[in-house]
């Protein structure tokens, strides 16, 4: 192989990783941590003490369990009402709602 050939290969290889980590931070991004959303077991991290991390909320939409959702979308989400019936809504900071007793 020529130097120009491994010149222009190098180069777009270069280029590739690059458009990827853009790519890849642009999809990071566009997501936020929306607290109080996820079932039990299915948060992506901060279950709140006594849990370490994603997969370890131990009861519906815990409010101190995050998942990330797409930006612009948390305080807006369906999420069903509580027992009582009072209203449910996700939050971009933890919450003191269905937590572990």
């Amino acid at each position: 192989m020529s130097t120009t050939k491994k010149t222009f290969a190098v180069a777009g290889a270069v280029a590739t990783a690059l458009a990827a980590m853009t790519a890849t931070q642009a999809a990071a991004a566009a997501k936020e941590k929306c607290y109080g959303v996820s079932v039990a077991g299915g948060n992506d991290c901060a279950a709140g003490p006594g849990t370490t991390c994603a997969g370890t909320s131990t009861v519906d939409y815990q409010g101190n369990a995050w998942t990330l959702v797409p930006a612009g979308t948390c305080e807006t989400m369906d999420v069903p009402a509580m027992a009582d019936g009072t209203e449910r809504k996700g939050s971009l900071a933890p919450l003191e709602r269905d937590l572990p007793a």
